[in-house]
C-alpha cells in the first residue's frame, strides 16, 4: 500500500498500471479452472489464454501441472475457499526419469515468459528437478518482464521464486509466505531474485529455509518493507542477502536468526562485490527489530562497501554479536540489549509498556526522494496495518499503541 511520502515510487507504479491498461484488449475473457469447469487444470487454460485474460482457479489440488507461456498481461488467480484455502499446484507426484522430462525443461511449475504477469492466491509446492539438471526447481521461474505475486504460498520447493536476470523488470511480491524451500545445497533459497530492475517485497513471511537464504536479491533497487524474516528452527544461512548491492531500503522488518543457522551474518550487503547492473551502493536499515538467537553470536548487518556508509537508524539489535563490520556506518538512535518484547520466543516483537525503546528514536529523513519513515507495520501472518507515531517515534518495527487501520491483504 503506497501513501503520502511514497510519491516517487507510487508515480512509477501508476504509470506502469496505466501502460498495462492500454495494452489489455477490450475483449479480455475470464477462463474458469476446476474439476467441473471448462478447463480442468491451470495450464490447460493458460495454453489457450489471450493477452489480457484472467484465469480463475478453484481451490483444489492440481498434481504435476507445469507450463511456460509467452502471453502478455495474464492474471492468474486462485478463488479462495471458505476458510481461505488456495488452489495447490503440487509437483511431488513424479520421480526418476518421468521428472527428468516433466519439470526440468522449464525449471518451474509456472514459467512466465511474457510481460506483466499477475499471480495471486495460489500455493506452489514440492517443485524440484534432479541435481544434474540444476537442483533448482522453482514454484515460479520468472523469465519474463514484470511480475506481481499476491497472497501466494511457496513451500518445500527447491526455490520458491527464481528470477532470471531480466534487466529493468519490476518484481512485486506482497502478502505471501515462503517456507521450507531449498535443496539443502546452499545454492537454492526461499526466493532468489536475479539482476532485475527492482524488487518491492512487502508484508511477506519467509521462514525455515533449508540451508539457503530467507531472501536473496540482486535487483538494482530493493524495497524490503514490513516483512517477517525468521529462521526459526530451519537451517537457513542469511536472513536477508543483497550480494551485489544496489540502492536498498530495509525498513520495518522483523528479522530473526535461529539457533540452527549455517551462517552467522543476518543482513548482508555487497559481500559478492559490485556489479554493473547495480550502480547504487547505498543501504538504509531503519526501524527494524533484529533478534539473534544463535548463542555463538555473529554480525547483525554486514556491509562490504568501503565508500558509502550504511545508515542504521532506530533499529533494535537483540542478542549476541557485532552490530556491523562497517567502521564508517551512520549509527543513530539504535537500541542494543533487552528491549522488553511482548514474547520474543514466539516472535511477538511488540513492545511492552515501559520498554526503553518507546519514544527513544529519531525522525528518519528521506533518501533519493523516498521517505525512510515507516508507514506501516507487519501483522502476522502476511498482512499489515498503518503505523502512527505516538509522541516521539519508537525504536524498532512496532510503535507502542501506534497500530492503525488494517490493510487489505487478501
Amino acid at each position: 500500500m503506497l501513501r503520502g511520502t511514497y510519491k516517487a515510487k507510487a508515480f512509477f507504479l501508476l504509470m506502469a498500471v496505466a501502460t498495462l491498461a492500454l495494452a489489455v484488449p477490450a475483449s479480455a475473457a475470464t477462463l474458469l479452472v476446476g474439476p467441473t469447469r471448462t478447463y480442468k487444470t491451470p495450464c490447460a487454460a493458460i495454453a489457450v489464454a489471450a493477452a489480457g485474460d484472467t484465469i480463475q482457479i478453484d481451490p483444489v489440488l492440481y498434481q504435476n501441472d507445469t507450463c511456460a507461456w509467452g502471453t502478455n498481461n495474464l492474471t492468474i488467480e486462485g478463488v479462495l475457499g471458505p476458510n481461505g484455502e488456495r488452489p495447490d499446484i503440487d509437483d511431488s507426484g513424479l520421480t526418476g526419469a518421468h521428472r527428468q522430462g516433466h519439470l526440468a525443461l522449464y525449471k518451474g511449475i509456472f514459467v512466465p515468459q511474457g510481460s506483466n504477469t499477475v499471480i495471486k492466491n495460489i500455493e506452489f509446492s514440492h517443485a524440484s528437478i534432479p541435481k544434474n539438471k540444476g537442483n533448482n526447481g522453482a514454484g515460479i521461474r520468472q523469465d519474463g518482464t514484470n511480475l506481481t505475486v499476491l497472497n501466494c504460498k511457496f513451500d518445500h520447493d527447491q526455490d520458491g521464486i527464481l528470477e532470471s536476470n531480466v534487466a529493468g523488470s519490476a518484481i512485486v511480491i506482497k502478502y505471501s509466505e515462503f517456507a521450507f524451500n531449498g535443496a539443502g545445497d546452499g545454492q537454492s533459497h526461499n526466493l532468489y531474485i536475479g539482476h532485475a530492475g527492482s524488487l518491492d517485497f512487502e508484508f511477506n513471511y519467509s521462514h525455515d529455509a533449508s540451508v539457503g537464504h530467507l531472501l536473496k536479491t540482486r535487483a538494482a533497487v530493493n524495497y524490503i518493507l514490513y516483512n517477517r524474516l525468521t529462521g526459526e528452527n530451519g537451517t537457513d544461512s542469511y536472513e536477508c542477502d543483497i550480494p551485489n548491492g544496489g540502492t536498498s531500503y530495509v525498513i520495518g522488518n522483523l528479522i530473526q536468526q535461529g539457533p540452527n543457522t549455517q551462517n552467522r551474518t543476518i543482513v548482508t550487503y555487497l559481500e559478492e562485490g559490485p556489479n554493473a547492473s547495480n550502480p547504487g551502493t547505498d543501504l538504509y536499515v531503519v526501524n527494524n527489530s533484529i533478534v539473534n538467537q544463535d548463542i555463538a553470536g555473529g554480525t547483525f548487518v554486514f556491509d562490504a562497501s568501503t565508500t558509502t556508509p550504511a545508515l542504521l537508524q532506530n533499529n533494535i539489535f537483540d542478542g549476541p554479536g557485532t552490530i556491523t563490520n562497517q567502521a564508517n556506518a551512520i549509527f543513530m538512535t539504535n537500541f542494543t540489549g533487552d528491549p522488553s518484547f511482548v514474547d520474543v520466543n514466539n516472535f511477538d516483537y511488540h513492545l511492552n509498556s515501559g520498554s526503553p525503546a518507546i519514544d527513544a528514536g529519531s525522525q528518519p529523513g528521506s533518501a533519493n526522494g523516498f521517505s525512510l519513515t515507516p508507514q506501516d507495520q507487519y501483522v502476522h501472518p502476511t498482512c499489515g496495518q498503518v503505523r502512527t507515531t505516538v509522541n516521539i517515534i519508537d525504536i524498532g518495527a512496532y510503535e507502542f499503541n501506534g497500530g492503525g487501520a488494517m490493510l487489505q491483504c487478501h
